[in-house]
């Protein structure tokens, strides 16, 4: 129902930031990793206009928007709640110990420990956020080192680490990007020679350019 509030900032405190928009002031629940990119922008004096992506959460017992400073962000959100026994809260708690980024770092490697850091989030939790997405992945984006849009190839060394390739092409889809905008973006990245969250990051500059 929204997708976005545009507004002042009014209220910034731990897990939530208030956003007026139209005379209504929009309580949203946040991760850490919002509220520092927010942090800048709280001026209870002189209010500072933001943009914060949101999501609408409806139960029986109460409505809750939850708001995220980046699409990227918002995009991880909506990943993370489709994983069975994952709610809105399990998702904001995730996004504030990872960064988008570092989420898709650590579904693609398998790093339980990392993803278990969250509060609430146990070793069985992480396990199965793990095994649902690269599955989700796999099933909805099957990769190949072959772009199927233009027919180029990355060229990496005769047995060159073609799963690291895999794995980075796997985070930028769990950042919303298409398979293809992936394998473009990383012809300019040294893949063999360069950490899976380095060649993310490097990818990302190419992406957002």
């Amino acid at each position: 129902m929204f997708y976005y509030v545009h507004g002042p900032l009014t209220e910034l405190r731990p897990n939530m930031a208030v956003v007026e928009a139209g005379g209504v002031g929009y309580a949203l629940t946040v991760s850490d990793t919002t509220h520092a990119a927010l942090a800048s922008k709280m001026d209870r004096q002189s209010p500072k206009t933001v943009k914060v992506y949101t999501y609408m959460s409806v139960r029986e017992d109460g409505i809750d928007l939850f708001g995220f400073a980046t699409e990227d962000e918002l995009s991880a959100f909506k990943l993370l709640i489709s994983v069975s026994g994952v709610g809105p809260k399990a998702g904001i708690s995730i996004l504030s110990a990872l960064t988008p980024t570092q989420l898709a770092v650590a579904i693609c490697t398998e790093d339980r420990k990392s993803l278990s850091k969250a509060n609430g989030i146990g070793a069985k939790t992480a396990a199965r956020i793990i095994l649902e997405l690269k599955d989700k992945l796999a099933k909805d984006n099957p990769l190949s080192v072959e772009s199927g849009d233009n027919g180029g190839q990355i060229s990496l060394p005769a047995g060159g680490n073609q799963s690291k390739l895999s794995e980075v092409t796997d985070a930028l889809i769990v950042l919303g990007y298409s398979r293809s905008e992936a394998l473009n973006a990383l012809r300019t990245v040294d893949v063999e020679h360069t950490s899976i969250e380095d060649c993310i990051r490097a990818a990302l500059k190419q992406l957002m350019k």
